[in-house]
């Protein structure tokens, strides 16, 4: 294979929808995949299989690649200190993903940067849940998400799974929120920043259902605040490619930050066919150090939907039904085994009218879903 220009570590669908622009970019990705035929390796020829904690692994992969990135952040942090000691460029570096790995780092370091957080506290036993008070929402300080490592408490008793984890705990209060928003930002080691348009994020079962481009009814002041915020985080914490900054709108109209995600995010999947540049295409840009893309909005309104796995076993042939009902919807299948729930592909559409809009793709996920036009 010829010498690659980044290498990629993970090989879910984000390093998949990298490939993309990659192609069209000339670059060469050379990718790290847990298992043969994972979303990833299916699309990128130069890939080895391995395990992405071990380090003799990371440096076989990595070995004529100048720049490393990721499609997800649980790569121990001595383990790229050990590649950038060894010249490889880790975009984003170990000292930014600390803030995306450990949640209760996050919550320290947004509160010397005056961002505006819930309120929270690291907790290790019932005593000290007990005096951080009722209602709270507990999270394992790394590796949660899509709703795992999260419990909403309301006793002590409501606590005992998450003790039962055995992992550090953090506490935060159960915010009274109008609903969430994301707000993305792609930023470059030469320290150039592009934000996409705050969008609105809705939740079903701790897992993203649907992302609304831009969130509807959100107050100018707000959005630019939101905005501002994201980018005072990614140059702060010195991050490089794709920011997300997950926030939570208050019903007394504040922002609080939610969660930190440093890679592209599925709150940014409607940029493919929504934005001017993906936030795909600018993760690349930015990690190469390459001028970032315009990120406005093509169309008034995008709406992207997650296809979660369902009653319909064979994506690729319920496609031709789909594209058939909705020719004008962007279909994203992943080439993931289906199961219940899994984020198997996702819909966008967009246009002038939000109702259309949201009706279309709705009904195009709901196709691969269940098979039943409802």
């Amino acid at each position: 294979m010829p010498t690659p220009d980044l290498a990629v570590i993970g090989g879910g669908q984000l390093a998949r929808m990298m490939q993309q622009p990659a192609i069209a970019l000339g670059l060469r990705i050379r990718l790290l995949a847990e298992a043969p035929g994972v979303s990833a390796a299916q699309v990128v020829p130069d890939h080895v299989v391995g395990d992405y904690t071990d380090l003799d692994t990371l440096r076989a992969v990595v070995a004529d690649a100048p720049v490393v990135t990721f499609d997800h952040e649980h790569v121990p942090s001595e383990h790229l200190q050990a590649l950038q000691a060894e010249g490889h460029a880790c975009r984003p570096g170990p000292h930014a993903l600390l803030y995306a790995q450990d949640k209760a780092q996050m919550r320290v370091r947004l509160a010397e940067l005056g961002a505006p957080c819930p309120r929270n506290a690291p907790i290790s036993s019932v005593a000290d849940l007990e005096a951080f008070g009722f209602p709270a929402v507990l999270k394992t300080t790394r590796g949660g998400y899509d709703g795992k490592g999260v419990w909403v408490v309301r006793s002590a008793a409501d606590a005992d799974e998450a003790f039962a984890a055995d992992r550090p705990l953090l506490a935060e209060e159960l915010v009274d929120f109008r609903r969430e928003l994301s707000a993305l930002v792609a930023r470059s080691p030469s320290g150039e920043v592009r934000s996409y348009p705050v969008v609105e994020s809705r939740q079903v079962g701790g897992v993203c259902a649907e992302v609304v481009a831009p969130a509807p009814g959100l107050d100018a002041d707000l959005a630019a605040s939101a905005k501002a915020l994201a980018e005072q985080i990614a140059t702060e914490l010195d991050v490089t490619g794709i920011l997300a900054v997950e926030l939570f709108e208050t019903t007394d109209g504040r922002l609080l930050v939610n969660e930190l995600a440093m890679r592209p995010h599925n709150t940014g999947h409607w940029s493919i066919d929504g934005a001017e540049t993906s936030q795909f295409e600018n993760h690349l840009r930015g990690v190469l150090d390459l001028p970032l893309g315009c990120t406005h909005a093509r169309a008034p309104w995008a709406v992207m939907v997650n296809v979660l796995g369902g009653s319909v076993d064979d994506l690729e042939a319920q496609r031709a039904v789909v594209l058939a009902a909705e020719p004008d919807v962007k279909v994203h299948l992943y080439g993931k085994a289906v199961k219940a729930g899994r984020k198997v592909g996702h819909v966008t559409a967009y246009g002038d009218d939000l109702d259309d809009v949201l009706a279309r793709a709705r009904r195009a996920a709901q196709l691969f879903t269940s098979g039943v036009d409802s």
